[in-house]
């Protein structure tokens, strides 16, 4: 179970008991979305389980439960998937193979009997006791639980089942019992067990044949569960290894793992060197190499070294645990095509009732001497041919083997919905940093002037350890300064750099556009150097101290082996490949030189890039995929057609794209795109045949081409049709696991960007400057500087000595009295003055 924190929400998996068609998921989704308190259900008919958003203080898990009871099923809190194991799934197949194997052995006499000896009178006896058997005994599931909807005023696929063969061996019965009624009013008594019989065997075979494919389409869920292994090798205090159960371990434990073995938890190797395949990670079957501090994640295997490493997540926070969790919510979701086929399926069996009473009435009064016999046999074979079934698994069965399929290949699909909107993708927007680049930037070059400070380096140090940012975190651990630096009144200005005060300086450290924005005077020696490192494809990071630049540092991020060959397939297809960067127009023109990228967009701010891809959707009517890693890419991830992230990059980018590459390899992406095109194929194709055979086949099983060629079709063809049309749309499902992944071609007519949405964007900065009096100390002057910076379109630094607010409009300039207001509610009895 999850909380959603943002929203005070939980949510969870539940495992669904008694469905037998799509009308039984229809209908437990709809008394779920009536419940108070519950904000989201999917309820997935092909794997049976069903995901919750509620409120707590409205509801809990235990009142859902019973709402679903309610209504005449089971519903279960769903096991962690990492624990999850498949006895259920076959006890439930081997149960209905068992009543299938019986209902055939006692079915075949019955039709022996039937169609060669209808006329015998101790057959007819003993059909009776056989179909008896087989309807009440292995059919029986399909009364109990027709009369369960019928106590909740409900009815689902058991329904028309109990119903035409419970009819169908009703009117066997009274034939046999009450004969000379019938003769009485003119009508030949004709029993028809057989067809009650072998109805229920055919069902039972579909049944059995559905409930065998359905774990195909799970299988790799189960290849995921089986990556971990059940035991390992902990090294206790002592140094000795002893083997333990995987649930055992605990976050710093050190473990051993030999040569074959997987690994059982994400950790940090602390001695030892090997190779570690992690083919199930990346797609890649070529194994990485392990020393020291080198990542290990759950569930690789260790080739040829023996390692030790430190466990720094177990259980369900490791990777694979988050893996599996995320294909299974995917495998559970629904694209916005299932909507309808869900509202069809509501409704698909009453419609289905009314239709066959009204043939059987039709037949009653339209044929004047065989009506009843031909009414009571349109009845049955309408009620059974009718299959919501086939509806019902033609979206979820594909989905299942198109996320399990993917999530093979190194790709996290989030829900279904990137799968519909993968196909439709024609441009590509790239960000630079992490996803063209390999995002482990390291110092090329550093350069001070000779009135730079002498403790410079440790400043640098000691600010850009504040920062997440990848570049600062490199040049963090490249210089490696042991000096600390005390830093006051640190602000991260995401899309410029860091700003921090040493000794009542100001210092700046960022790209050149914080430098110009703060009106920063550089060096003509900095800015030549700094020219011929960005025409290298180095990013430059400058240094400013008070009202002038002292340094800058080139920190290069090399472009990742497999970035040229991913775009190049890219343009093959007909994309439009974009790339959007935060560096300076020099760096990003050498990058997309090197990579291939022709379209290229330099200094943008985040919610640049977000502007952009809205400026490509609306104007030019595109369907925009973004590409990106980091925080300063979610913005753009959520408003593209279809967000992408690297799974090297950060957790926000990852929860807001609708697909991973674990790997980080773009060449990935014509792969995902090829796959879901693929996967929209399959289901359109299921929807298709699962409308058309309950389209045509109603018409024919009601008798309407009776009156043209005298055909009327027997019950028996019925249940052998329904059970084959269950079967062949999860046939078709299954067969997308082999079908070859091409990379499709695009084919729209794009309108070319104009020139002048091209553009760099310019933000007049507006700057005043405010007395402050009433502060009496540092906290006093942190209450006020934290009170003007909570306006939205405000940048203020307030400083003691002199009691000074600096404070930049980034949008309009508000007015001094509106100032005030805030700082008298948010700080206290400081006063502001022009």
């Amino acid at each position: 179970m999850n909380t959603d924190k943002s929203q005070d929400k939980l949510s969870g998996n539940f495992e669904l008991r008694g469905m037998s068609c799509a009308s039984c998921a229809a209908r437990i989704e709809r008394t779920l979305k009536k419940h108070p308190g519950v904000s989201e259900v999917s309820v997935n008919y092909a794997a049976a389980t069903a995901k919750v958003e509620w409120d707590p203080a409205q509801t809990d898990s235990d009142s859902l439960c019973h709402a679903v009871k309610d209504v005449g099923y089971e519903m279960l809190a769903a096991r962690d998937v990492a624990d999850s194991d498949d006895n259920v799934a076959q006890l439930h197949y081997l149960a209905l193979r068992r009543k299938m194997i019986w209902a055939i052995v006692l079915s075949l006499p019955v039709v022996v009997i039937g169609m060669g000896f209808m006329h015998w009178i101790p057959g007819q006896w003993i059909s009776f006791g056989l179909s008896t058997a087989v309807l009440f005994g292995m059919g029986g599931q399909f009364f109990t639980s027709a009369f369960r909807q019928l106590r909740h005023r409900s009815c689902n696929m058991d329904t028309l089942v109990a119903l035409s063969t419970g009819i169908a061996w009703a009117f066997s019965v009274s034939n046999l019992f009450f004969p000379q009624f019938w003769r009485a009013h003119g009508i030949e008594p004709h029993v028809y067990f057989e067809a009650a019989s072998v109805i229920i065997a055919f069902i039972l075979i579909g049944r059995t044949l559905e409930a065998r494919a359905k774990e195909g389409t799970t299988s790799a869920i189960r290849k995921l569960m089986g990556l971990r292994p059940k035991s390992v090798v902990r090294i206790n205090t002592d140094g000795v290894g002893e083997e333990v159960a995987i649930d055992d371990i605990v976050s710093g434990d050190i473990l051993l793992v030999r040569p074959g073995e997987r690994i059982p938890a994400d950790g940090s190797v602390i001695s030892g060197h090997s190779f570690v395949d992690e083919s199930m990670l990346s797609g890649e079957p070529v194994p990485v190499e392990k020393n020291i501090d080198s990542k290990l994640y759950a569930g690789t295997i260790n080739a040829n070294g023996t390692l030790q490493f430190r466990a720094d997540t177990v259980g369900s926070d490791t990777l694979l645990s988050k893996i599996i969790r995320m294909v299974q919510d995917a495998q559970g979701s629904k694209p916005p095509v299932q909507k309808l086929v869900d509202r069809i399926a509501s409704y698909f069996v009453p419609v289905i009732i009314i239709l066959a009473v009204i043939s059987f009435f039709v037949w009653l009064f339209a044929d004047a001497h065989g009506g009843l016999i031909h009414g009571v046999l349109a009845l049955v074979t309408v009620l059974i041919i009718a299959c919501p079934c086939a509806l019902g698994l033609a979206t979820p069965t594909a989905i299942m083997v198109g996320v399990g399929r993917a999530a093979t290949n190194g790709i996290l699909i989030k829900d279904a919905r990137a799968i519909e909107s993968a196909p439709t993708i024609d441009t590509v927007v790239l960000d630079k940093t992490g996803t063209i680049t390999q995002g482990h930037p390291e110092i090329k070059h550093i350069e001070w002037i000779a009135s730079a400070p002498s403790n410079a380096a440790a400043i640098l140090a000691s600010m850009e350890r504040l920062s997440d940012h990848p570049i600062a975190i490199a040049i963090a651990n490249g210089l490696q300064s042991p000096q600390h630096v005390d830093i006051s009144n640190f602000e991260n200005m995401p899309g410029y750099g860091v700003k921090g005060c040493v000794d009542g300086k100001i210092w700046l450290i960022g790209n050149k556009k914080m430098l110009l924005k703060h009106n920063v005077v550089i060096p003509t020696e900095l800015q030549a150097h700094s020219e011929s490192l960005e025409a290298d494809a180095a990013t430059v990071i400058w240094v400013a101290c008070g009202p002038a630049a002292i340094g800058i540092v080139a920190v290069s991020d090399p472009i990742r082996t497999t970035s040229a060959d991913a775009i190049s397939d890219m343009k093959r297809m007909g994309l439009d490949v974009w790339l959007l960067t935060g560096d300076n127009e020099t760096t990003a023109a050498a990058v997309a030189r090197i990579a291939g990228v022709s379209n290229w967009r330099a200094s943008m701010l985040p919610q640049d890039k977000a502007k952009f891809i809205e400026l490509l959707q609306h104007k030019y009517n595109r369907k925009v995929a973004m590409v990106g890693d980091g925080i300063n890419d979610s913005a753009a991830l959520a408003t593209a057609t279809l967000g992408i992230a690297m799974g090297q990059g950060s957790d926000i980018a990852m929860d807001v794209a609708g697909m991973t590459i674990i790997s980080s390899d773009l060449r990935r992406i014509p792969i995902a795109i090829g796959l879901s095109r693929l996967t929209l194929h399959t289901i359109r194709q299921n929807l298709f045949w699962a409308f058309i055979y309950n389209v045509s086949a109603i018409p024919v099983a009601a008798g309407v081409l009776y009156p043209l060629c005298g055909f009327l079709m027997n019950p028996m063809i019925a249940g052998a049709a329904m059970a084959f049309s269950s079967v062949s749309v999860v046939t078709n499902s299954l067969l997308l696991k082999r079908r070859h992944i091409t990379l499709p071609t695009v084919r729209h007519h794009l309108t070319p960007v104009e020139k002048s949405d091209l553009t760099p964007q310019t933000y007049k900065i507006m700057k005043r400057e405010y007395k402050v009096s009433g502060m009496m100390c540092g906290h006093c002057r942190a209450h006020v500087e934290k009170a003007l910076n909570s306006i939205s379109g405000v940048k203020a630094t307030v400083t003691l000595d002199p009691p000074v607010a600096t404070v930049e409009f980034t949008d309009a300039e508000l007015p001094i009295s509106s100032l005030q207001a805030v700082v008298n509610d948010k700080a206290g009895e400081y006063q502001l003055s022009e």
